[in-house]
């Protein structure tokens, strides 16, 4: 499948009656900071269409995306360390357990980002395995293989494998523009 069109369509903090509608629902969780605003831009061919931020924990709403007039993207919220009041980053977690883990809406895939250069973290290890807890049908992309070193990429590769299990790993980096036709034939298929 090739994204002919993609447009912001609303953030919500809630439930909402956009998430009823017929089109399937693909979630984009990870880390704050681990770049899922960038999977985003450069899966869709658009530079801004997700907001991107230096600063950790700038999303705190679910964003949605209309790609081809089919189906929505989310971009949820990063889960960690955010610069934010406790009150703030207790309000984002709730936000993603419910819409993931109590809400009614059903994802047709949760892509979980993880850092490649830093493998998976205590937080990235408990989202992958709360996911499976709930059934969700699970991409793994290990974004920003760009920042790792030649002659560290197999085995870092192969470590984030190990500590995954049977999932696909998707390498990828918005930067090079590596990983995007893996990860559009993993999700829209």
């Amino acid at each position: 499948m090739q994204i002919t069109s993609a447009k912001y369509v609303k953030g919500i903090i809630g439930s909402d009656e956009i998430l009823e509608s017929e089109y399937p629902q693909i979630a984009f969780i990870g880390r704050s900071n681990v770049g899922k605003s960038s999977v985003i831009n450069s899966l869709t061919n658009q530079k801004g269409l997700a907001r991107i931020s230096s600063s950790p924990g700038r999303t705190r709403q679910i964003n949605l995306f209309l790609i081809n007039k089919s189906f929505y993207l989310l971009d949820l919220p990063g889960y960690g360390f955010a610069k934010a009041s406790r009150e703030v980053r207790e309000q984002l977690f709730k936000l993603i357990d419910w819409y993931l883990f109590k809400s009614p809406y059903q994802q047709k895939k949760v892509v979980l980002i993880i850092d490649a250069n830093i493998g998976p973290t205590d937080d990235d290890l408990e989202m992958l395995h709360t996911l499976e807890d709930f059934k969700k049908d699970i991409v793994i992309v290990a974004n920003k293989i760009d920042k790792i070193k030649k002659s560290k990429y197999a085995g870092q590769l192969q470590e984030i494998q190990n500590l995954v299990g049977e999932h696909k790993v998707i390498p990828y980096s918005s930067y090079d523009k590596i990983g995007i036709s893996a990860l559009t034939r993993e999700i829209f298929n």
